[in-house]
């Protein structure tokens, strides 16, 4: 069954007595002992109620906005993000340190095998003219009871579980960047995954299918990371460079390293609030308006939930948002300073495992390095649009797909083109090639090959990617996939053809003049279209006075439902931290 457990209350039960950290910036103490019940109690007691039916196809179409979680639903907290983002905030400012905290953070490192990727993935982005390429991370939460995480809230001895997933986008230019969440209980389609037997399962989709059950795959107790990762790949057609998966056990130290975060609440927040279960409201736990706040009180910021706005996880993603934006803002302020970078790093590294890319120090730092010029106000945070299917969410068409193409193709929200490319480059050196005769505008006579043909629009003119697909299926070709290439600004168009595929590939290359042949380790066929066959296809976007270049036409602008409620890092930490009416 894909679906997932439910979450029981969110917040940890018991006591009122007092809290150790700090909500005003005053003297630290050790980070306590959970209060009594908390999370696990919370979820044995929600299962011993049973659980509401299954999501269908019935549900509401109205759009994403509308209250997240409904009456019934006990959405998992998303601690999990603010770690992952802090940790990669901390990498940056701890890169180029170097000495004793290379020789101090190396035995923390741990990595994930790769052998279980799909074997059917999105195409590699291809450098621009300058070598600049955009990265894509992935930040899986894990809320396993390893370690220390069960005083922190950590899931059931069940096995690991995933409730949140950023995809981290940054920008070729290497000065954008966005960091995309998908809700958990997003109806998705599994991918087959590889189980810690060897096996690998069938593809799961329907009602029932859920993206967090994607991690829970195989019932390890370290997750399921890769699948998670197919899954990625699959619901958005980006391919992933780095994957890392974050828990939450060096949280409250990683808060105290850096000396508290400021935060900002539009009401008091009670013991109550953190949990709904308590007879009475209990004890002042979060002042209104700004504070700063490390340790217990920091936890009990970002896993609020009730008592403010509509109680729903989307106003807990803001606040979370903030949070992150604050800390990763109050680590640059403190700048390179051992004393701080040290036991920040420590913490970091301690709450990570990664794939094998990024499996050392030195491959980190290397990593950390390329993210150290991205400023507060480029860093961006969204969610794709949404919509209810009973009491689960669908992602809105087309807009959420106009999301993964602009990510594909390197544009940022308000449509700037982040490749780096410059307006008069020299090409990048294509690979070893075999040149293709000019073919005539008519369809060659021959068989076509039954292999499915995928089309990639390597250009911004818009269209053009659909012309070459109509121009295929015109020739009896079988086109299995059009959309956007990840690099827009490829010049030649490139045949690409998997083992044994050269035959085919030499097919579908007499209709696309002054195309070039390159093998890849993928199996299949795949086009990517080039400036040249813009150039000679006008029309459209793509239109251009006779005797002059093509110019990149602009592509459409996001539509209102991606941009509108989008965060920048710098954004006053006061503003955009609840969602809805109540509390």
């Amino acid at each position: 069954m894909a679906r997932p457990r439910p979450e029981g209350s969110t917040g940890s039960a018991g006591s009122t007595g007092a809290r150790s950290g700090s909500s005003s910036g005053g003297s630290t103490a050790p980070v306590p002992a959970p209060r009594p019940g908390g999370r696990a109690e919370a979820r044995r007691a929600a299962q011993s109620k049973g659980r509401g039916g299954p999501g269908g196809d019935g549900g509401s179409t109205g759009q994403g906005h509308r209250r997240a979680g409904g009456r019934g639903k006990k959405p998992a907290r998303n601690v999990k993000k603010v770690v992952g983002w802090t940790a990669v905030g901390a990498l940056v400012l701890i890169a180029g340190t170097g000495g004793a905290i290379y020789f101090k953070l190396s035995g923390n490192i741990k990595t994930i095998d790769s052998d279980a990727l799909s074997k059917e993935r999105p195409p590699e982005a291809a450098a621009d003219a300058n070598g600049n390429k955009p990265v894509n991370i992935l930040l899986i939460g894990s809320d396993s009871r390893g370690g220390d995480n069960s005083d922190l809230g950590g899931g059931d001895a069940e096995g690991a579980r995933s409730d949140t997933t950023i995809l981290l986008h940054v920008y070729a230019d290497h000065k954008n960047a966005i960091g995309v969440s998908i809700p958990r209980n997003t109806l998705v389609t599994i991918p087959p995954c590889k189980l810690p037997n060897g096996k690998w399962t069938k593809e799961q989709k329907g009602k029932d299918v859920l993206f967090n059950a994607a991690f829970t795959v195989g019932g390890s107790a370290d997750g399921n990371p890769a699948c998670t990762q197919n899954t990625v790949e699959k619901l958005t057609g980006v391919r992933v460079d780095h994957t890392i998966v974050v828990d939450f056990q060096g949280f409250a130290a990683m808060t105290k390293a850096v000396g508290g975060v400021e935060v900002c609440l539009p009401k008091d927040i009670y013991e109550k609030d953190l949990n709904e279960k308590l007879p009475t409201k209990g004890s002042l736990v979060l002042k209104k308006g700004p504070q700063k706040v490390e340790g217990q009180p920091a936890l009990d910021y970002v896993r609020l939930r009730h008592g403010i706005g509509d109680g729903s996880d989307i106003g807990r993603m803001k606040r979370q948002q903030a949070f992150m934006s604050s800390m990763i803002s109050t680590v640059k302020k403190k700048g390179l300073e051992p004393t701080t970078l040290l036991p920040l790093a420590d913490a970091a590294t301690k709450s990570l495992r990664v794939d094998e890319g990024l499996g050392s120090v030195d491959k980190l730092m290397s990593f950390a390095l390329s993210l150290k010029n991205i400023d507060l106000h480029d860093l961006k945070f969204v969610t794709p649009p949404w919509r209810y299917n009973e009491a689960n969410l669908d992602l809105v068409k087309p807009d959420a797909d106009r999301l993964w193409e602009a990510i594909r193709a390197d544009r940022t929200l308000d449509g700037k083109d982040a490749t780096g490319q410059q307006p008069d480059a020299p090409a990048t050196p294509e690979p070893p090639a075999t040149p293709v005769a000019p073919p005539t505008t008519t369809a060659p006579a021959h068989t076509a090959p039954a292999v499915p043909v995928k089309v990639y629009n390597g250009t911004t003119v818009n269209g053009l990617g659909a012309k070459a697909g109509e121009a295929l299926k015109a020739a009896q070709f079988t086109v299995g996939l059009v959309t956007q290439a990840k690099s827009t600004n490829k010049v030649t168009t490139t045949i690409e053809y998997g083992t044994g595929q050269k035959a085919n590939a030499e097919k579908v290359a007499e209709l696309f003049p002054g195309a070039i042949l390159t093998p890849i380790s993928a199996a299949g066929l795949n086009v990517v279209l080039g400036k040249d066959y813009a150039d000679a296809n006008p029309g459209g976007a793509g239109t251009t006075a006779p005797g002059t270049s093509a110019a990149p036409a602009a592509p459409a602008p996001l539509p209102t439902s991606v941009t509108e409620d989008a965060r920048s890092a710098d954004d006053d930490i006061c503003a955009n931290t609840t969602y809805g009416s109540g509390g």
